[in-house]
């Protein structure tokens, strides 16, 4: 999981919704009037406690493990509704900024923790024995997916983030699609060719490690697919209904209760055989994230109870947060265990050994987003201000 931008859409700007009746379903202006969409600030904070928790014996109702893919589809939709909404404003994509804004605002970070991740193997003693210092090369080249886990092994979802956003700029926005009239049509039809690929190469990729991998790359392109529909007046029809307040609400909910569920599903589809080869968990993802990207997000954007929770400042505290919460959380792991063990107790022996580790990951966090992720960001507007406009 790497950071998409806050839910930003047009940056330093404010949350300004145009005026309309509580009633009413959101129009396409009033869509394209949106200058942030706070909510989703609010379902990053809560994905990345899902994983958090999942990884410290949480319960199984929360089902954590599947919490990255919400963060997959959330990136693939604001990333590409902010370079929509870029074209529109200057007629092109500047791949320069682009990719400026990504290395200013995913690597820092990122490399901070895994610096501090190798000295704690170093004295540890298992920087050639245990990844991420025995495979030192995945981690500093972003094909984190093909490591093995270890003490830097959640880290995997940004080899598959960094890989795909290397290249969807330069496929959905590339001057052969920018100069046809159809490139509305264009960008839909490559979304949804590579989907299939991507889809029919799961159950090809079960004989090698990681199983699947391709599902994720499926998970983003629905975010990206849901950016593009409801960027055109036409088919943003399609998510007007689920904008209408009580709507919403009913969606957010029928939402939670298939979320609640979903390893039922999973472990139905492969107690019958219905993927084949492919693990349950596994195939249960592409219909999963394709709920989040069509049923939950438009939901979100309503002016409605579930929006108004998710947009609250604990929420969008947390959510800017997201990224560090989710990279240092095993970091904070040893920390509490190490504390713990101070007092000669023991982490796994406590009723909730989640809550510890996630207030330690809370904290430690928000330590990186003020010493580390604000700044850089900072820097990379400033590096882009001057050298790039």
């Amino acid at each position: 999981m790497s950071s998409p931008p806050t839910a930003e859409v047009v940056p330093s700007a404010l949350d300004e919704r145009p005026a309309r009746s509580g009633r009413q379903p959101m129009s396409h202006s009033e869509y394209l009037g949106l200058k942030r969409f706070p909510a989703l600030d609010g379902l990053r904070a809560i994905a990345a406690l899902m994983v958090v928790v999942f990884h410290n014996q949480g319960p199984d109702w929360v089902q954590g493990w599947i919490g990255v893919q919400i963060f997959f589809v959330i990136s693939g939709y604001l990333i590409t509704t902010l370079m929509l909404r870029e074209e529109d404003r200057n007629g092109r994509i500047s791949f320069k900024k682009f990719y400026a804004r990504r290395i200013f605002r995913i690597l820092p970070v990122y490399f901070v923790l895994l610096a501090v991740t190798l000295i704690a193997q170093i004295f540890a003693g298992t920087v050639t024995s245990r990844p991420p210092g025995s495979e030192l090369p995945l981690y500093l080249f972003f094909f984190n997916e093909f490591g093995h886990g270890g003490s830097y092994g959640q880290s995997w979802s940004l080899g598959i983030e960094q890989k795909f956003y290397l290249f969807w700029p330069l496929l959905a926005f590339s001057a052969i699609l920018v100069q046809r009239k159809a490139k509305f049509g264009g960008r839909v039809g490559l979304t949804l060719v590579l989907m299939a690929v991507l889809l029919t190469m799961v159950p090809l990729s079960m004989g090698g490690d990681p199983r699947g991998w391709t599902a994720h790359y499926f998970s983003i392109l629905v975010g990206c697919l849901v950016a593009i529909l409801m960027h055109n007046p036409k088919t943003y029809k399609l998510f007007r209904p689920l904008t209408r307040p009580w709507v919403a609400c009913v969606a957010a909910a029928a939402f939670v209760a298939i979320h609640g569920s979903v390893h039922l599903w999973g472990a139905f589809i492969e107690k019958h055989h219905l993927a084949g080869n492919v693990p349950g968990f596994i195939a249960i993802t592409p219909p999963y994230v394709v709920l989040v990207g069509f049923l939950l997000l438009p939901a979100l954007l309503a002016n409605a109870f579930p929006q108004r929770l998710l947009a609250t400042r604990p929420f969008v505290f947390l959510g800017e947060r997201s990224y560090s919460i989710y990279l240092v959380q095993l970091l904070a792991h040893e920390a509490v265990l190490g504390i713990y063990l101070l007092f000669g107790a023991h982490l796994g022996k406590t009723p909730i050994p989640w809550l510890p580790v996630a207030l330690m990951s809370i904290l430690m966090a928000h330590l990186c987003y003020l010493w580390v992720e604000k700044p850089m960001i900072n820097v990379g507007k400033r590096f882009i201000a001057r050298k790039l406009s």
